[in-house]
């Protein structure tokens, strides 16, 4: 903790205390109630995310501040005398715990806890937690398994028996471009078949988010179809629900590889390897566009070149098997759409993105999935119980100002238009079944 803060601290301290070592004569029983009442209260505590100050706490704080001669750094916080040390476990315990870990270095904790009870490193009646084992072999640097020197891994080759069983995807951190006078990072999104290396689409973004990597994807699979298993790492952008949802919806089966084991996608690291050798290095394009344009030129003669692993053109393998790979279907578009749901309002609105739809009068107080397009947000699509109730409208005041509500006919609303005759609307058939822009007004 830095002096600054243990300043902060004290002051704190003393103006929580102030009332009692003021020099003010309390009378009999006020100081009782002034702790009680400053137990009550909630606090903003500097460096701390408590809210509340206990009775004996305040009592410390008055004892330390009139010992010291009223000084305000005996209310600085004191650092531990154990420090580094269990207060959970005995020495002896302790010892015999970590010799115990020693022992038994690749068994999970709970199995460790466990054989110490049944050796009896643990006394009966003697209570060690799960945290408190864990903080104590951290601290001692035996909690994790050290493989021993030369230690091998079991890791294997392996290729896929069709072309779109397996797709691996990655990001690369690509070169430096030129937006609007500044320059930018450029990321490259890759997705590769692991049966044939071909190069299914790759392109450069400014960003390595999951819009980017969903736009890469989508293209991906117009261009060669859907594949069976996409094969990614742990990064953000592909542990996002919407990606899930989206490879779940066209029976795609995601998976992720072990953190930090960059060795499972091999094959991408290996393309992105020949990227920076044979493209990158004498690629002299300033803007993205540039970028991406020479860039598919070079992906076109990668993709027609021999492999140095397969002795094939990529293309050419993944073409002979064709009668395999599954198309992209017609609807690939709504796969991509996010999902959200939300609760129908009584005034029957639900809100999305900061914009308030309406929805059919049935759906008042009902949990309601809305399917839509982060780009496209005046197509949104209801559904409940995975039936379709038509597309939500954005909410207009002015036209429900013109609105006139029948009371003797639920679910029906009478629109009052300038001086032409009322015009009566059924709910279902304005929301659920509109297809046009002039049925919707």
């Amino acid at each position: 903790m830095t002096e600054e803060m243990k300043q902060r601290v004290a002051v704190f301290r003393f103006g929580v205390i102030a009332d009692f070592v003021g020099g003010r004569q309390l009378e009999r029983g006020e100081t009782e109630r002034l702790i009680q009442e400053k137990c009550a209260r909630r606090w903003i505590i500097p460096g701390s995310m408590r809210t509340r100050i206990g009775e004996s706490t305040i009592k410390e704080w008055i004892a330390r501040y009139k010992f010291a001669g009223n000084k305000l750094e005996a209310l600085y916080p004191q650092e531990r005398c154990d420090r580094g040390k269990s207060r959970a476990i005995d020495p002896e315990t302790a010892q015999g715990l970590i010799a115990l870990r020693k022992e038994m270095p690749s068994v999970l904790l709970p199995t460790l806890l466990q054989e110490a009870y049944v050796r009896k490193i643990i006394l009966p009646g003697v209570t060690v937690t799960y945290s408190a084992l864990y903080r104590l072999l951290l601290a001692e640097g035996v909690l994790q398994k050290v493989p021993a020197e030369g230690d091998p891994q079991d890791r294997r080759r392996f290729e896929a028996d069709n072309p779109n069983d397996l797709w691996q995807s990655d990001i690369m951190h690509g070169p430096y471009v030129t937006v609007e006078d500044k320059q930018r990072k450029a990321y490259l999104l890759c997705f590769l078949d692991d049966m044939s290396r071909l190069v299914l689409h790759a392109e450069f973004y400014l960003h390595e988010k999951l819009e980017c990597f969903l736009d890469s994807f989508r293209k991906a699979l117009l261009k060669r179809g859907v594949p069976r298993k996409l094969y990614v790492d742990n990064g953000s952008a592909f542990r996002s629900h919407h990606l899930e949802h989206t490879c779940a919806s066209l029976g795609i089966v995601l998976i992720h590889s072990k953190p930090y084991q960059p060795e499972g996608r091999g094959k991408c690291e290996r393309v992105f390897r020949t990227v920076r050798e044979q493209f990158l290095c004498i690629n002299k394009a300033t803007t993205l566009s540039l970028l991406n344009e020479s860039f598919k030129q070079w992906v076109d003669s990668y993709n027609n070149r021999v492999h140095s692993i397969t002795k094939e053109e990529p293309l050419r393998r993944f073409t002979r098997n064709i009668e395999c790979v599954r198309p992209a279907p017609k609807d690939l578009e709504d796969h991509f759409r996010k999902a959200a749901k939300r609760t129908v309002a009584k005034d029957r609105t639900v809100a999305i993105e900061g914009r308030l739809y309406e929805v059919p009068v049935g759906l008042i107080g009902k949990r309601v999935t809305l399917l839509y397009h982060k780009h496209d947000p005046a197509r949104m699509e209801i559904t409940l119980d995975g039936k379709t109730h038509g597309f939500a409208v954005m909410l207009d005041v002015n036209v429900n100002y013109r609105v006139r509500r029948d009371k003797g006919t639920r679910g029906r609303d009478t629109f009052e238009i300038g001086d032409k005759p009322d015009r009566q609307y059924d709910g279902g058939e304005l929301f659920g079944k509109a297809g046009t822009e002039e049925e919707d007004q």
